[in-house]
């Protein structure tokens, strides 16, 4: 969809300055689109910190506080969906949420009532050492500080598979493949909720 440059009518063409006069155009919502990349799920870490710090230069208010009042405001909103964009697109897990999302997949919060099937055993013997505890009995703290290595282990291979699977939706954007994706990362913020927990009460008894 072409746009038209709001100070001189020429197309914009969606970029964050006309080519024509090269005055800042209203921000792009879009937090890949903003960046000016792909959607992808794989990205190259070092390169997006360097087009965020280019980004941060190009579009800090300072810059536009002599230019239009247009400007003045765009620069605001750009350098606040700059900020958000970046927290999201750095971190491997708020990036896929963030494509699910965009795709149409519910991302909602992880309910404790939706234990993996695999874990629903586990998480019982779990929160009985936790009662435990939570009793005063101290016997069982070795256990739960074990657990948390557990815990750290299995987040470290759902990552690992989470880079397999982003790279395969990179190759080819199949719904299938986030949803595969949706599946490891509901597993995993269940992991990161028992972990809390566990460190919680760790650390108040």
């Amino acid at each position: 969809m072409e746009t038209s440059c709001w100070q001189c009518g020429g197309p914009s063409e969606q970029s964050l300055f006309c080519k024509f006069c090269n005055s800042l155009q209203p921000p792009a919502a879009d937090y890949y689109r903003f960046f000016g990349l792909e959607r992808r799920l794989s990205l190259d870490a070092a390169a997006l910190q360097k087009r965020f710090y280019e980004l941060s230069r190009l579009l800090h208010p300072d810059r536009y506080s002599r230019r239009s009042a247009n400007e003045q405001r765009y620069s605001l909103e750009a350098t606040a969906i700059l900020n958000d964009a970046y927290r999201v697109l750095r971190d491997p897990v708020a990036r896929a949420e963030y494509v699910l999302k965009e795709e149409g997949f519910d991302i909602g919060e992880q309910r404790s009532k939706n234990v993996p099937s695999d874990l629903l055993e586990e998480v019982f013997e779990l929160n009985m050492a936790l009662e435990e505890l939570r009793d005063g009995d101290a016997s069982v703290r070795p256990r739960l500080e074990a657990e948390l290595g557990r815990f750290d282990s299995m987040r470290e291979e759902i990552d690992q598979e989470l880079a397999a699977l982003f790279e395969r939706y990179d190759r080819g954007c199949q719904r299938e493949t986030l949803s595969q994706i949706r599946g490891l990362l509901n597993r995993r913020r269940y992991i990161t909720n028992l972990s809390t927990e566990v460190q919680q009460e760790l650390e108040n008894r």
